[in-house]
């Protein structure tokens, strides 16, 4: 059974055809944005005829004259329609428009008494039907739910909504501006591949019928692009999307966008200089300064950022010095203090307690560097220590921002971190990093030193727009399925 509500939706729509109007229009009238004639006229402009277009947001009928505002992606503005400018029909065709409709008008600019800029309909062309009615108090839509599952409800609801996502668009173009500058090229690699390397991560897998083997969608855009250090190319990057096939929380989406950016002849620490300036730069050309609010508290990102031991932190937050421990020892340590441990080897143990007790209080941009060698497959090992790899991870507001490392180019040394991940993947660590004799193959033939990092940008998103789900900085998030639209 129809919808009584769309039912009058469809009557509107076929008398529109009845009187030989075409409710969607191939062509339409040249109009300009809403939001220059509103920008021209506030102070008075011109005296001046306009043609606009938009969606049909409120409509005031007053018997042979009426008011409504129509919204285009630039702003809104009042249109004032009476009977002697638009004829007994024109005008009463156009007051069975239903709100959610789009139309253009034409006519002159003017002020009514109470001071609100309007313009006097002329002209007016029908450029598509809505024939199902926006939610009930569609203004200030709150639920949840319908927001994200359908996200354009929200932004046609929400201006709030849309100017967060114009935000993280303007972040983007500020970072790629900010690595063109500083010599970076962009580049594209493979979305589906035949390992899924770069993390430690379960990945999502397909299988393509006519070269008939398994891909997986990546997990990380990291292996590809060292491959093109191999090749030549000295500062490259990439923002892409990377998948998933792990839990969803308010930081974590199957689908999410990556920055990776690698750099020949660099470190961690030109990672670290590099990460400072990319997000105070961004910052800058994006909120206009460095301090922002999060959480009714200011955090100030002008650097120096703070720098700290991964091993220095886990200590000052649960008093365990987990720099010599063994899995037993850190075990036994964590179990006196009430701390009880998952079974793990000692640098995820480390890893266990550093994100239980010292990430969330990270809320100032900090540097946690020198993690264990055997959480972290891919980053060189520090000469003064083997089990410590020259790694940093990025916090701020209690999340991880960016992950960095000196990049391992010694072939030799990566094998054998692909062995030991092969054996804890036998063991069932489905996380664990694959054998990937094809990246080997491009290192043994030699990769300059290189610093790499990687950033998040939906979460750099949730902290510059004031987010507290990374589902209200994608567009169209990953949600549970249901049965009904």
């Amino acid at each position: 059974m129809t919808d009584p509500l769309m039912k009058v939706r469809l009557d509107h729509l076929e008398n529109l055809k009845a009187h030989g109007i075409d409710p969607y229009p191939a062509r339409l009238p040249a109009v300009e944005p809403i939001g220059g004639v509103v920008e021209r006229h506030a102070d008075d402009g011109p005296d001046e005829h306009v043609a606009i277009a938009g969606r049909l947001v409120s409509f005031r009928r007053m018997g042979k004259a009426s008011f409504f505002d129509l919204r285009d992606g630039t702003g809104k503005i009042q249109v004032h329609a009476t009977v002697d400018r638009l004829g007994e029909e024109g005008y009463s065709l156009l007051c069975e428009s239903d709100i959610g409709d789009f139309l253009s008008v034409s006519g002159p600019v003017f002020r009514t008494k109470r001071g609100e800029l309007t313009v006097g309909a002329e002209e007016w062309t029908f450029l598509a039907k809505a024939i199902r009615p926006l939610p009930e108090k569609w203004h200030g839509l709150k639920d949840v739910e319908l927001r994200h599952r359908h996200r354009f409800l929200d932004l046609i609801a929400n201006r709030s909504t849309r100017e967060r996502f114009l935000l993280r668009s303007r972040m983007i173009s500020s970072i790629r501006g900010f690595l063109d500058r500083q010599g970076f090229v962009e580049v594209e690699t493979p979305t589906m591949q035949p390992i899924a390397g770069g993390a430690l991560a379960r990945p999502f897998i397909t299988h393509h019928n006519a070269l008939d083997i398994d891909l997986y969608l990546r997990i990380s855009l990291e292996l590809y692009l060292k491959r093109l250090l191999v090749g030549g190319f000295d500062r490259v990057y990439e923002i892409g999307k990377c998948f998933r096939n792990e839990g969803i929380s308010t930081e974590h989406n199957p689908e999410f966008t990556m920055l990776e950016v690698y750099q020949a002849y660099s470190d961690y620490e030109g990672m670290m200089e590099l990460a400072e300036g990319l997000v105070t730069e961004s910052l800058k050309e994006t909120l206009g300064g460095l301090v922002i609010e999060r959480g009714g508290e200011k955090i100030d990102f002008s650097p120096p950022w703070r720098r700290v031991r991964m091993f220095d932190a886990v200590e000052d937050a649960t008093g365990i010095d987990v720099s010599s421990l063994s899995a037993d020892e850190i075990t036994k340590a964590a179990s006196s203090k009430g701390i009880e441990l998952p079974e793990a080897e000692a640098g995820r143990l480390v890893e266990e307690l550093f994100e239980r007790f010292v990430e969330p209080a990270l809320i100032r941009p900090t540097f946690v560097y020198d993690y264990p060698a055997s959480i972290s497959p891919l980053a060189k090992r520090s000469s003064k220590d083997e089990r410590i790899v020259e790694r940093f991870e990025l916090f701020a507001y209690g999340m991880e921002l960016a992950n960095a490392f000196t990049e391992l180019n010694d072939p030799i040394d990566q094998r054998e971190r692909f062995e030991r991940q092969q054996r804890l993947r036998e063991g069932g660590d489905e996380e664990a990093h694959r054998m990937d004799e094809d990246f080997l193959f491009a290192l043994e033939h030699g990769m300059p030193p290189a610093g790499g990092m990687g950033i998040g940008i939906d979460r750099l998103a949730m902290l510059y727009t004031g987010a507290e789900s990374i589902r209200d900085v994608i567009l169209f998030p990953t949600l549970r399925g249901r049965g009904e639209r």
